[in-house]
């Protein structure tokens, strides 16, 4: 039984996880780099260690410095919370080694689970769906291979970085002329994000949605699904918005999605805390896409909606305990709107620098997840992400509502956010009413195709 945490993460996600921490008694050790050094998750950590310069590749990104630092904090467990090193099993095995907890799944799990080429085999073996697509994943092609696989599957293509997550290493290719650059492309960017460039090619289903289960697993074996989370408000494959329930599914179809979610699980013989997700087809079949072998961004809306701790829930796991043995329940509906530090009037580019005002919303049923304060500095190394807005409400209406008033009240200046983009959001028609897929954002919405006229009121006052 562990007592000293330490949190190898930064941001939003770092206070998260010191918070329940605390929540369960435990001591956390926060590190950080030098850009991180205003960070509020080094306030509220018992303890910090700076673990080099800015750049990912030389802190939160050093298996060595991370490992230091918990030898001389005297940490027992690691909790690596999400992007970074959360779905690399090297770390996971290396904190093993080193007589440390990782607050996650095993490395063997992560191997089967991580590698998305692998899982899609696993999945289709075990009875799950999957879009028809290669059978394993590939570094190098003669272009002649290349072309044949492609024409075997059929176009549209998406050309997928086997590893990794988050985006990055993904092209669609709807011909020929353009596979060899889209293959090249994404292999380098697969290569840079998450050091291995092989790929897999999968037929681009049109107009799909994206669901995803939570699963958790205890140590002995069992499994347990949580309602669906939809993700299909996106924008070049990064999620934007996130909610629980899914306007579009049934709850027989979500008992189908729960089942082959913990066929996957088992399959893999997962532990701790990890996402199935799938893609749903405008006719209501589900696809396997992949397992996401970590916490997600848009965990707090499955914690809003079922009224669970995720993330004691994984220390819990972690510490040997058995998992929960009672029904998971839908509570009500809760959206997240993640808020990012970029300008959407200038094709969403990066906008660190000094924040001069931040005045979060607050309220019933409201939610943020920051790391930020009036006067924190954005730094420009990482990720954009500032803040995470979730709402909850009795039902999708009464939780659209709620989060129409909070993203009103919410105020930040001295940078530009996605503030005024979720708005506009809201304002859509196509997405009040649950009519959105996958390609929505970039094909509908930003081209203004969409209806803007307003039909929910706002929630009053109190």
């Amino acid at each position: 039984m562990f007592k000293k945490v330490l949190v190898a993460n930064r941001g939003e996600i770092a206070v998260r996880v010191i918070r329940a921490c605390r929540r369960l008694g435990l001591q956390t050790v926060a590190i950080y780099s030098e850009a991180d050094r205003e960070s509020l998750h080094l306030r509220l950590a018992d303890e910090a260690w700076c673990i080099g310069p800015g750049p990912s590749a030389q802190s939160y990104l050093c298996v060595e410095a991370i490992l230091s630092a918990a030898r001389l904090s005297g940490a027992q467990a690691v909790h690596p919370g999400y992007g970074f090193l959360s779905e690399n099993s090297r770390f996971a095995r290396a904190c093993r080694e080193a007589g440390l907890v990782f607050i996650g799944p095993t490395e063997e799990a992560i191997e089967k689970s991580g590698n998305k080429a692998v899982a899609r085999v696993l999945a289709k073996a075990n009875g799950v769906p999957v879009v028809p697509g290669t059978e394993g994943a590939f570094r190098t092609l003669s272009q002649a291979a290349l072309q044949k696989l492609a024409a075997s599957i059929g176009y549209p293509l998406m050309i997928k970085a086997a590893a990794g997550g988050g985006g990055r290493g993904i092209r669609l290719t709807r011909d020929p002329r353009g596979l060899l650059t889209d293959w090249e492309t994404a292999g380098r960017e697969a290569q840079a994000a998450f050091g291995d460039g092989s790929l897999y090619l999968e037929r681009y289903l049109e107009r799909p949605r994206h669901v995803e289960i939570q699963i958790a697993a205890d140590l002995e074996g069992r499994v347990l699904a949580f309602p669906e989370r939809d993700c299909s408000l996106q924008r070049k494959h990064q999620k934007l918005v996130e909610e629980s329930p899914s306007p579009a599914v049934s709850p027989r179809l979500r008992r189908s999605l729960q089942e082959a979610a913990c066929r996957v699980a088992r399959a893999v013989r997962y532990s701790n805390l990890g996402t199935v997700e799938f893609l749903l087809s405008p006719e209501g079949k589900f696809y396997f896409m992949e397992v996401n072998s970590r916490l997600q961004v848009e965990h707090p809306v499955t914690e809003m909606v079922t009224g669970i701790d995720l993330v004691c829930e994984q220390i819990r796991i972690a510490q040997g305990r058995p998992m929960r043995r009672r029904p998971v329940k839908i509570l009500g509906h809760a959206i997240e709107h993640r808020i990012n530090a970029e300008n959407p009037e200038r094709n969403f580019s990066p906008s660190p620098g000094r924040v001069s005002k931040w005045r979060p919303p607050a309220g019933q049923g409201v939610r943020v997840d920051t790391h930020v304060y009036e006067g924190y500095c954005v730094p420009s190394y990482y990720d954009s992400l500032i803040a995470k807005l979730i709402c909850c409400g009795k039902d999708r209406r009464s939780a659209l509502a709620r989060a129409r008033n909070a993203l009103e009240e919410f105020q930040i200046a001295g940078i530009d956010t996605t503030l005024s983009l979720h708005r506009r959001i809201l304002e859509c028609e196509a997405f009040q009413r649950g009519k959105v897929h996958t390609g929505f954002v970039e094909q509908e919405f930003l081209n203004h195709t969409v209806p803007m006229d307003p039909i929910l009121p706002k929630e009053p006052h109190p």
